[in-house]
């Protein structure tokens, strides 16, 4: 059957349709239809309405009896979505228009009050805002158990020692501890970014109409309180149209994923060394080659960094050309958003699960030292004996060389042969071919010594007890 636009606003709940009498293009239907996704904010659909129908009471519009008939039918709606038993009719074509549809149907005409004042423009920004502050919460929560999972695997960990690589090369001796808190430190930054967005996604839009304002006097700050949020929309035009928060989380999604890929490519790399162990919960194997045990899990993680980038970098440009106000490009905010919330949560319970599992390999890690990592060491032990660094430089560099021409590694060089680049050196300059001492050297703050990665250990798991109080005010 075709449906008639004014047919449809009778029989189906079409919420526009009274100015059209044409046929709508089926085509059209389903282009413009978001029931399919937006159907996840229903919960913060049937809140807002809910408190909304409060607050045309408050005002007068609507008596006492109507808001309880309103929120008692709400309460109804509610546990359809909750039971399963919800059905989506033609003519839904969003979660508002559903949900108010079905509204009328349980409590009949008085349900056609509660749009009163009210337009999808205010009413979809205030179900996102809701929605996204709650995955805001669950995502901090995420980050909070990987954080904490990461601090006891280093300090399980502190006295295993490996390479650390500049260029890809060989460089200088690091613990695995230091190495893997490297990769926590930018997880707490994002932490603290994902909580200064959360204050600017918490904002009431609600009772801007659908962009001049609300006719009938409604108290927005109590409105606002009622709904949890920390303030109020500072203009009807703005409210209706911004999208900032949501561009703003793809965009910290985007970087959050960038850490995590990093952290996947280096576990991919320690995997293929058999510097690591992974579980099997974490791992596939192959259709051909009955050997293999593939990281998937890592290589998954690092793929879908791209996929998050995209979202942020498309919904950038659907926002850069939108004139003041509402437009139906805004449409477009859903499905990218719900997306990336949707994968960071994926990969978040992923990553932790991968971290708690893990299992460096001593002695895996530990053949991958070698001896001309501590061509620096040799520079340092001359400065403490008065030599200019520049000079030490130099000397360290020419001791690497005479060990390649003499085919031999570094630490196998004697004070003679040393002696011969410099009159500086003596016999304890045996204690330079020590990777512990050398890694134990590093002891400023934030260095890689035994104690000063358990202070850092320490510290961030302090900053995080912050951080998770600061997000629960």
């Amino acid at each position: 059957r075709k449906y008639k636009d004014n047919d449809m606003t009778q029989s189906t709940g079409k919420l526009w349709g009274g100015r059209f009498t044409g046929d709508t293009d089926p085509v059209m239907e389903k282009f413009n239809n978001s029931i399919g996704y937006d159907r996840i904010m229903w919960k913060e659909d049937i809140l807002g309405s809910e408190m909304y129908a409060k607050s045309l009471g408050d005002c007068g519009i609507l008596n006492s009896e109507e808001v309880v008939q309103i929120c008692d039918g709400l309460s109804l709606v509610k546990a359809e979505w909750e039971n399963g038993s919800f059905i989506i009719v033609p003519g839904d074509e969003d979660i508002h228009t559903a949900n108010e549809r079905r509204l009328t149907e349980l409590i009949g005409k008085v349900g056609g009050k509660l749009h009163t004042g009210r337009s999808r423009n205010d009413q979809v920004a205030t179900d996102v805002r809701l929605w996204l502050r709650n995955e805001c919460k669950n995502t901090a929560t995420s980050l909070n158990n990987i954080i904490r999972t990461a601090c006891d695997q280093a300090e399980k960990h502190i006295d295993i020692l490996q390479a650390g690589f500049t260029h890809m090369q060989p460089a200088q001796v690091v613990r695995f501890s230091h190495w893997l808190m490297s990769y926590i430190v930018p997880l707490l930054r994002d932490w603290e970014r994902l909580n200064q967005l959360s204050a600017r996604v918490n904002v009431c839009p609600l009772g801007s109409g659908a962009l001049a304002g609300h006719p009938f006097g409604i108290d927005r700050e109590k409105l606002s309180q009622s709904l949890g949020f920390q303030e109020v929309s500072l203009n009807s035009l703005d409210a209706t149209s911004d999208r900032d928060f949501a561009a703003e989380f793809m965009s910290w999604a985007s970087l959050l994923m960038v850490h995590l890929s990093q952290l996947a490519e280096d576990l991919i790399l320690l995997n293929m060394q058999q510097c690591i162990k992974m579980s099997d919960a974490y791992c596939t194997g192959s259709s051909l080659m009955p050997q293999k045990k593939n990281p998937d899990a890592l290589e998954l993680l690092r793929g879908k960094a791209g996929r998050v980038l995209g979202h942020s970098t498309g919904f950038l440009c659907t926002l850069k050309g939108l004139p003041r106000a509402y437009n139906k490009d805004l449409q477009e905010d859903k499905e990218p958003l719900f997306d990336t919330v949707s994968t960071v949560r994926d990969c978040l319970l992923i990553l932790l699960g991968v971290v708690s599992t893990m299992q460096p390999v001593r002695e895996r890690l530990a053949a991958r030292l070698v001896p001309e990592m501590l061509a620096t060491d040799i520079a340092e032990y001359l400065v403490r004996k008065g030599v200019p660094f520049r000079e030490t430089h130099h000397v360290a560099g020419a001791a690497v060389k005479l060990a390649e021409s003499k085919g031999v590694p570094l630490d196998q060089l004697t004070l003679q042969d040393l002696r011969t680049l410099h009159g500086s050196f003596e016999e304890d300059v045996s204690s330079l071919w020590s990777y512990e001492n050398s890694a134990e050297s590093r002891n400023s703050v934030g260095g890689t010594s035994r104690q000063r990665v358990l202070e850092q250990v320490q510290a961030v798991r302090d900053r995080a007890a912050k951080l998770a109080a600061d997000a629960a005010c």
